[in-house]
Parts: structure tokens; sequence; C-alpha cells
């Protein structure tokens, strides 16, 4: 049966925007929660979307958010927390409570449809000896839902994601316009980057197909890159190559402890080093019952990054 009504959670971050303007286009009526209005600026002229400045720490909260829908799809997810053993509380709550009490009230209030986004790299099998505590705190997210009894759920691990609002390849462009030279720790680490378009269709395509319920899958692309590899592509697409210095592991280390305390939003953070320490590759390729077609890197890329160039180059122009 085909879901009429979806709660997204975290619909107004880079993927869920994505997610929910699929599901509109479908002529899904979706429920988007939110704290901060102007972070949905571009959801509101979504004919079947509807906003809703409410949060989601407290039950009766999401109890009103899921009423009246049939499905929810959990988009939360954060790169960067406080440490704590096996994860700092900003990691447990995104990561692990959130995902419970959604399960909670999605059984409370007969709603049997659930999607949650994971990512690639969590373990299937002794999920506490993940290198870093966004993988063990994703790895115990997962267990909940599987746990949840009555509950149809289907659970995406996507790669490293990519597109033109992306914090991954324009962080190495925008770096490479002001710096002469990347020092670059884990530069060998291998990454099999995935395009945002390819994961939101993949998980529309999932929500009301039941051959997709209770399994877990992986979503990357066709090509498998090192680290050092596309942070040199940045820089070309975006028009400036710089020289990359592959820091050996200690240096590395110091970076990644340096960046972490530094001022402003994290570049890199010692957590994400240690997530570096296990490629981000999937073991095949996207399953068929997605209905996706991976999407190179090399296809998208290139013009976002140009794009991002000429408008860099405007706004110069416009201001002498």
């Amino acid at each position: 049966m085909k879901s009429s009504c979806i709660l997204a959670v975290g619909g107004t971050g880079f993927l869920g925007r994505h997610v929910v303007a699929r599901l509109s286009a479908g002529n899904r009526r979706v429920v988007v929660p939110t704290r901060r209005l102007e972070r949905a600026r571009h959801l509101l002229l979504l004919p079947t979307v509807e906003v809703v400045p409410r949060g989601i720490t407290e039950d009766a909260d999401l109890d009103a958010l899921i009423a009246g829908c049939d499905a929810v799809v959990n988009l939360v997810g954060i790169l960067h927390g406080s440490t704590g053993e096996p994860y700092g509380p900003e990691f447990a709550q995104a990561h692990v409570e959130l995902p419970r009490r959604l399960v909670q009230a999605c059984l409370r209030n007969g709603v049997r449809r659930f999607v949650q986004v994971s990512a690639l790299g969590v373990p299937d099998t002794d999920q506490g000896s993940a290198p870093s505590m966004y993988l063990r705190s994703k790895a115990d997210g997962e267990r909940v839902v599987r746990e949840a009894q009555g509950l149809d759920w289907t659970i995406m691990r996507p790669s490293v994601i990519f597109g033109p609002e992306d914090r991954f390849l324009n962080m190495f462009a925008t770096m490479q316009r002001f710096l002469p030279l990347v020092p670059l720790a884990r530069a060998s680490a291998k990454l099999q980057p995935v395009y945002v378009g390819d994961v939101a269709q993949a998980i529309v395509n999932a929500l009301d197909d039941p051959e997709t319920f209770g399994k877990t899958y992986e979503l990357a692309g066709p090509d498998v890159f090192t680290l050092e590899e596309l942070v040199r592509l940045a820089g070309r697409w975006s028009g400036h190559p710089r020289h990359v210095w592959a820091l050996p592991f200690t240096l590395g280390q110091m970076q990644a402890a340096a960046l972490e305390l530094a001022p402003g939003p994290a570049l890199m953070s010692r957590d994400n080093f240690q997530s570096l320490s296990v490629d981000n590759v999937a073991s095949g390729p996207i399953a068929p019952e997605l209905g996706v077609v991976p999407t190179p890197l090399a296809a998208v890329a290139p013009d976002y990054l140009s794009r991002r160039v000429r408008y860099n180059e405007e706004r110069m122009r416009a201001h002498r």
C-alpha cells in the first residue's frame, strides 16, 4: 500500500531536502518538523509539504507530528560530538535515543513503516568494535530499529554523499581557493561517494516496496577513490588545483586534534580520523530492487564546483 503521508525527521538537511522534494513530486503529503523555520524556506513552496515549527525533544511532540502519517523516514545524523564511551552525549542523542523514541512513537500510534538512514562502514557483527564514536552510535541506532517488534523497517547505509550543497567536495574546493598547499590526514583512505539524488531516490523507491522490509542496504557510487584523489579532483574542477601533502599518521592525528579545537564549524575531528581508519567502500553494487543506477562523480561534481567558481568571481566583480 502506498504511504500517503510521511513524517520526514531531518527533512531540512542536505539529504532530507532531496528526499522531501521527490516525495512531494510524487504527490505525497510530507510533514517536516523544524525549530528553525529559516532552514525550511526552500520547502515552503512545495505544494504537499507541511513544515511544522515544532521540536522533537518531547514524546508528546512526536505523537502530534506522527498523527495522520503512515510512514516515518529518519534522516538525522551528526558528524561531530564530544567524547565519551562508547560515544559522547550528542552522538547518543542523535543516533541512538532519537531512533528509539521514533520507533516507540510509531508503535504507540500504529505506524508500521520506518526507514532509517545510517552510514556505510557500520559493521554487521561485533558492532562495539567500530573504530569511531560516529560508527558505534550509528550501529546502536540500527540495533534499536532491528529489535523493534511490529515494525516494517528498512535501513540505508550511504557512503559519503556528494551534490551541489555538500559539505565534502565543496569544503575541499574552498580550502584550495585560499591555501597554497593542502596538508591531508588519512590521504590513502578509500571512499565510494554516492550522489545525493541517488540516495534520495533509493529511499523513495523503498518506501512502499515490501521486498525491502527488514533489510539493510549499502548505497555507494560506481567508483572508488582515495581521499587524496578526491581532494585533487575538487581542486581541479573548482579551478584551484593545489599540491596535496599526505600527512604521516602522527601528524594526521595532530591535524585532526587541532581542527577539532579550532573556532567555528569543525572541518575534521579526531573521531573523523578514526572513522577513516576503515575503508568506506561497499561490498557490492546497489541492490536492484532499489531501482537506482549510481551516478558517477565526474558526471555531476565538475558542473557544480565550476559554478561555485563563477559565482565567486561574479561576487568579486560586483564589489569592485
